[in-house]
């Protein structure tokens, strides 16, 4: 790529793809006018995406404001001096699954927490715009970068 075209935008079957290949992401919220960023792991099924959380801050702020920021992205090695750097966003809504059919379907999405901890509760991000670059990286990237525009 040149450095007029540092990047490219994905395509939206690019960007499913890397959501859909990607087991880790982190959820942007806003609650009281804070934004705050949480490490997920989550699934996609039905281009919707899926996490399971506990009682806490998380869950309390998509109750308040069920807006939500969602960030994946993963880095490929090209070869001995070049990567690629693929990041995907998806604006949406999330929404606590109570119980009834789409509680019993997100059970068998294999959900299982990272931690071991108690995370009972389902959340689905429900997208209304899904968007991502890829951009090119390499070991002098620093000093390529500079005076560049993101």
């Amino acid at each position: 790529m040149s450095t007029e075209n540092r990047y490219r935008e994905l395509t939206r079957d690019e960007a499913w793809e890397l959501l859909d290949s990607e087991p880790f992401g982190r959820l942007a919220v806003v609650v009281s006018g804070v934004v705050d960023i949480f490490p997920v792991n989550f699934v996609v099924h039905q281009r919707k995406l899926w996490f399971r959380t506990a009682q806490g801050s998380k869950l309390a702020s998509l109750v308040i404001n069920n807006q939500v920021a969602f960030e994946a992205d993963r880095k490929v090695r090209l070869d001995d001096e070049h990567q690629e750097v693929t990041s995907v966003v998806v604006h949406g809504r999330a929404r606590r699954i109570e119980d009834g059919p789409e509680f019993e379907m997100a059970e068998g999405l294999n959900l299982r927490p990272w931690i071991r901890s108690f995370k009972p509760y389902f959340v689905v991000i429900e997208p209304e715009q899904v968007s991502g670059r890829a951009f090119p990286v390499s070991a002098n990237t620093a000093t390529d970068s500079q005076d560049q525009d993101d």
